[in-house]
């Protein structure tokens, strides 16, 4: 590997215009030491989770932590929260590429979350892309010319509020070793963001904003925060200067609310409902029994089940502790040359906006610039920036959190899950991480959802609707038939493969984008 620094640290090179400025000495430092500090801690709380899983294997259940009964039944809140986060009714997501940044910055919402894990394909020129770009825009020099039509596209007047998700803890970065180890691609993504603009976004009348992913416990949080402290001392900024909200997209961290809550009190601001991740989250955890069969996917929807019980009682938490409780990701985006489809797929995201606004959500997400005006609209019905006064009339408990969603397995389910699952990791090796289909805009969650819900069916021989036994014989059929329709799609047989590789997987693979990332490199 040739290098650009000296070791211990070592960074491959990038031929993106800009990479030598983002890859600097400086910012090189801070995540060495990030890296020397923390990473034997993120290890070994990445292995806590698997000795987690083998007790869920034997039949154990998430709970609340007994241990925290104290710290839960206390009255205590979260730090100030800045004046540009008070608002957050409509946010909008999406990858670094500079068109994409720029139209969701542009696009009327009022939070941007640029997506280095999800919405990113981690192709090492596109993260120290998305890294110059985001740079760019701090500098007040961000702008775009497509090379197609000629268009051109800059940032507008009245910009959303930028946030940063850097990727999750179990995500490593290969490009970037110390002393021959990969560091945390979650380290990478924080460390070069925070130390090229926290000081030019506090100048700006700003902050360093942060989402972070994929935490299943307390002890996770306080990772971070410890994270977010030496940065801060690094960077000479107060602390609690560094503001992030915390998805609560596994099914361990929804029984830890408080406990992260207060594990950041100094730095979060909110919590957020990460849907599609939490419906695969609860499929990896508890699905490797026959007793937790998911329906179809298209059954397990946010006002039912586990997913209702969650949001409510994400919503209390928040709002006892003076933080906010963001609503989960529309997916929808809009439908071309269908009138009657598209305004189906508009009043979809209406009514599910409206829910989130009636349970006391005090904002929520989509992922197309298309559906802001729709969301905001069912978001001023709240009297108020923020709900944060709101509290459901009723908190769920244990097993209305673990409740199972009820509804068919068809083999229509199933040959979209194939579809989808297939394109998206065909996409993802092509070096995208967003991608439309089937008029919903797919991420990595949705993919995963698609391939732990076959190898469940599959692993346990599932029943179907129409009484058919879902085995290997009838995947190797639907599979076969859907992905000899997808011939033309670059990538499709690679990502097939693989794809199957993972459904028989005798153990369920943890996520795909590791085996994913070893083909990427």
């Amino acid at each position: 590997m040739s290098t650009i620094l000296e070791t211990p640290i070592a960074a491959e090179p990038s031929a993106v215009r800009g990479a030598s400025d983002i890859l600097s000495t400086d910012a090189l430092d801070l995540l060495l030491e990030l890296h020397q500090r923390f990473d034997g801690r993120r290890r070994s709380l990445l292995d806590r989770r698997l000795d987690r899983q083998e007790r869920f294997n034997r039949g154990e259940l998430p709970d609340f932590r007994e241990d925290m009964r104290d710290l839960r039944a206390a009255e205590w809140r979260v730090g100030a929260i800045p004046s540009d986060l008070q608002d957050r009714r409509v946010e909008i997501t999406g990858p670094t590429n500079a068109k994409m940044v720029i139209n969701a910055l542009n696009s009327g919402a009022r939070v941007f979350m640029a997506d280095f894990e999800d919405a990113t394909s981690p192709v090492w020129d596109e993260l120290v892309q998305g890294q110059v770009n985001l740079r760019n825009y701090w500098l007040g020099r961000l702008d775009h010319t497509d090379p197609a039509s000629g268009k051109h596209y800059r940032v507008g007047d009245q910009p959303a509020v930028l946030m940063v998700r850097p990727r999750g803890l179990h995500l490593p970065e290969d490009h970037v070793t110390v002393d021959g180890r990969p560091v945390s691609g979650a380290f990478f993504d924080f460390a070069l963001y925070v130390w090229h603009n926290a000081r030019r976004a506090l100048s700006a009348g700003s902050g360093p904003y942060f989402y972070i992913p994929k935490l299943e416990s307390m002890e996770e949080a306080a990772l971070w925060s410890d994270v977010f402290a030496l940065a801060e001392d690094r960077l000479r900024l107060e602390r609690g200067t560094i503001k992030c909200t915390v998805l609560i997209e596994t099914l361990p961290a929804a029984f830890e609310m408080d406990e992260i809550l207060y594990a950041l009190k100094e730095n979060i601001v909110g919590l957020n409902c990460g849907r599609w991740d939490y419906i695969f989250s609860y499929i990896k955890r508890l699905g490797r029994t026959p007793d937790r069969l998911t329906p179809d996917r298209s059954a397990m929807t946010m006002d039912k089940a586990f997913l209702a019980a969650y949001s409510l009682r994400l919503i209390a938490t928040c709002h006892r502790r003076g933080a906010f409780a963001m609503g989960g990701m529309s997916a929808f985006i809009p439908v071309k040359g269908d009138e009657a489809a598209n305004a189906g797929a508009m009043d979809k995201v209406r009514q599910d906006k409206l829910r989130e606004v009636r349970n006391g959500h005090d904002g929520t997400w989509v992922a197309h610039p298309a559906l802001v005006s729709v969301a905001l609209e069912a978001f001023e019905a709240m009297d108020g920036p923020n709900q944060l006064s709101t509290m459901p009339e009723h908190l769920p408990g244990r097993d209305e959190m673990l409740a199972m969603h009820e509804g068919p397995r068809t083999e229509a389910g199933a040959r979209e899950n194939i579809r989808v699952g297939v394109q998206y990791l065909a996409a993802w090796l092509g070096g995208k991480g967003a991608v439309p289909l089937y008029n919903l805009m797919e991420d990595a969650a949705t993919a995963e959802i698609s391939r732990t819900q076959l190898w469940q069916w599959l692993h346990f021989g599932a029943d179907l609707d129409d009484g058919r036994r879902f085995d290997r014989d009838l995947f190797d059929q639907l599979f076969d038939e859907e992905i000899g329709l997808l011939q033309e799609v670059p990538d499709i047989q690679e990502a097939a493969e693989l794809f199957r590789e993972m459904v028989f997987a005798r153990e369920l693979v943890e996520f795909l984008t590791l085996p994913a990332y070893e083909r990427l490199l």
